[in-house]
């Protein structure tokens, strides 16, 4: 076989794995057959030039960085839709169809929470996808969205083909973007579709394919298409990603029953949702139901009811984090909301209080934001009384008081004093979590109470506190066994991988990620200490913000005098493969979690796995060996038992844990 059709065989196949894997979630390969596919591909396309092609799954990373983005005018406006709260809006909206025409019918589809775009094809080929922008004008993001795998860069269609869509971030993506923030010090997004409006809108497309967002295609203009239902089928046989719970309604009660079956199970869908959207299906009727200078009057969004409560907020404090932000806290009456109590919710930063003018003694409303983070949304001013204080920014610290300071490009306040007391108590609360160094029994209160009391102001003086076992018995609420067993824990920890260690040590910018890549390329502690920033750079998704950090750590002789005290007292400070050629039940298994455990979070019961040999993904294939279900499994469950997966619960994940078998 020559070279060219070399890469159009390898071109196809691969274009075929991404739809398999993106829009039917139903792999056939696995990554590193994928893998191997697409490095064979780039290794030919480099060789030889003259054959690559815009519809090459290698032109999905992405173009060059952009100084900014070009306006674009839409062919056709791109409306937005009016809205319906209950089922006798609902009634009335199928009324005024009837009173313009006669037979027809509904496609009942979920409005997804992202944001809208328009994707030119022509000739076949992709070529180019802007934002809804004023929906007269919008802004040309081609390179951001070719970068979105469930987006065809060629199609079997020939004539000039418009598709819109909403572009998304699934849940499990926006919560692992968070981490990644959180770990690096950076401003946590406040939902899934400000994540994603944030991401579209990065200058540089590689940014944008490294948080793999997805889409969904809901309309289709092309003078073939008759019906709107019948469309969606087509454009999915040309091989966009369709939703698959759009549904054909006959009537009006077949789209308010399709409302009540969805509202039932709206959290557990694997993406945001902010209603339902109901279209007339026949095209033909569009101009004779008309149209509003906003509003097509052939579709409305039914928007489900936001949970907001009233209630008196009484003071704002301020929190200071292991990276020295300043964080403000609305501390609140107490107020259940969504089958949970409310007593403090986020103020976000100094620009969020004073836009809304939120004061102490304040009456306002309260909501979960994308259902789980308390935030203020509003204030009620009709209850004002005049005896509100109104929010004055600190000028200092509230822990060390020293100066606190606020950089041009960002929104929060930070202590930059090394030595700031809060500062040091968050990282070693960091340092023993979980996700860190993982010391059992070492929780925030007990770090609190242990840094309070002089027992420890460095991490180094965690492992010292064997010497202190006497004074530890005698504290309030310990004893002779709570205190072996915490010693025990911390001396068991010891043992514990670098990566586990570097992420402790809550260096800047080198989140839970960056500490596997740096331990596995740099093997010891020392090695790493003495790295250049060139040798740093060159590590895969090593960037120079890290590499910085990390040579700049290195380079201050209080963390040198700390790293030698660590290694003194046995700490491991050397990286060992967990992936051992041992065989155990998971081992080469794919498994699939859903619900919540009762004695283990997501992550940890996803690390365990993996360090026996298996992998968690986030969706339920043919390719899943077993699902494990917790509580409330959701619609993976669900699909699991349609496949005739296995379906292990948390009793029978422990036994396997124990057992191997």
């Amino acid at each position: 076989m020559d070279i060219k059709n070399r890469i159009e065989e390898i071109k196809a196949k691969l274009n075929q794995y991404n739809y398999e894997y993106y829009v039917l979630d139903n792999p056939s390969v696995s990554d590193s057959d994928y893998d191997h596919l697409m490095n064979e591909l780039i290794q030919l396309e480099n060789e030889h030039p003259q054959y690559k092609t815009l519809d090459s799954p290698t032109q999905r990373v992405g173009g060059e960085v952009s100084s900014k983005f070009e306006k674009v005018e839409h062919e056709r406006p791109m409306l937005s839709l009016g809205n319906v709260f209950n089922e006798k809006e609902l009634r009335n909206f199928d009324e005024r169809i009837k009173k313009s025409v006669k037979d027809f019918t509904y496609t009942a589809e979920l409005k997804i929470d992202g944001l809208s775009v328009s994707i030119i094809y022509e000739n076949g080929y992709y070529q180019r996808a802007a934002t809804r922008g004023n929906s007269l004008i919008g802004e040309d993001i081609t390179e951001n969205v070719k970068t979105i795998k469930s987006v065809p860069l060629r199609i079997d269609f020939l004539d000039k083909l418009e598709v819109r869509g909403e572009i998304f971030l699934s849940k499990d993506k926006f919560n692992k973007l968070n981490q990644e923030r959180l770990e690096n010090g950076e401003e946590l997004f406040k939902n899934p579709r400000n994540a994603a409006a944030g991401t579209i809108r990065q200058l540089d497309p590689k940014i944008v394919h490294k948080r793999a967002l997805d889409a969904f295609i809901y309309f289709g203009f092309h003078n073939d298409f008759s019906n709107h239902y019948q469309t969606l089928l087509k454009l999915k046989d040309l091989g966009f990603k369709i939703n698959d719970r759009t549904k054909f309604c006959n009537t009006i009660d077949d789209v308010i029953a399709y409302v009540n079956d969805i509202e039932k199970i709206k959290h557990d869908l694997p993406y945001e949702i902010d209603g339902i959207v109901i279209k007339v299906n026949e095209l033909e009727h569009y101009d004779s139901i008309g149209y509003t200078s906003k509003f097509p009057k052939w579709a409305v969004a039914f928007k489900f009811p936001t949970v907001e409560k009233e209630t008196v907020l009484n003071r704002i404090d301020f929190q200071v984090g292991r990276t020295g932000v300043i964080k403000p806290v609305a501390h609140l009456e107490s107020v259940d909301i969504s089958g949970s109590s409310v007593s403090r919710a986020t103020l976000h930063n100094e620009d969020f209080i004073l836009s809304r003018d939120i004061r102490e003694g304040d009456h306002v409303i309260v909501r979960k934001a994308g259902e789980i983070i308390p935030e203020v949304v509003q204030v009620v001013l009709d209850k004002r009384t005049g005896q509100e204080k109104p929010f004055q920014m600190i000028k200092e610290c509230p822990v060390c008081h020293h100066e606190i300071v606020r950089k041009a490009s960002e929104a929060d306040y930070y202590c930059i004093n090394p030595y700031c007391k809060a500062r040091h108590l968050e990282g070693l609360i960091h340092f023993a979590s979980r996700e860190a160094y993982n010391i059992d029994g070492l929780g925030e209160a007990i770090v609190t109470d242990l840094y309070n009391d002089g027992f420890i102001e460095n991490i180094a003086d965690i492992f010292k506190l064997e010497q202190h076992r006497q004074s530890l018995i005698q504290k309030e609420g310990l004893g002779d066994k709570s205190v072996d067993a915490l010693l025990k824990s911390i001396d068991k920890s010891k043992n514990n991988n670098l990566d586990k260690l570097l992420f402790g040590l809550g260096i800047r910018y080198v989140g839970q990620k960056a500490s596997q890549t740096l331990a596995k390329n740099f093997k010891t502690l020392e090695a790493l200490s003495q790295a250049s920033k060139e040798a740093l750079s060159e590590v895969k998704d090593i960037g120079e913000a890290i590499a910085n950090s990390v040579v700049d750590y290195f380079h201050k002789e209080a963390n040198l005098d700390l790293l030698r005290e660590i290694q003194s007292l046995n700490l491991n400070t050397k990286y060992q493969d967990s992936s051992l050629n041992i065989e155990t039940v998971f081992t080469n298994k794919t498994i699939v979690l859903t619900g919540s455990l009762d004695d283990f979070t997501r992550k940890e019961a996803q690390k365990i796995i993996e360090d026996m040999g298996g992998s968690v993904t986030s969706s339920v294939s043919k390719n899943t060996d077993f699902v494990l279900a917790g509580q409330a499994p959701g619609s993976k469950y669900d699909k699991a038992k349609s496949l005739g997966i296995k379906i292990i619960d948390e009793e029978e994940f422990k036994k396997m844990i124990n057992t191997g078998d």
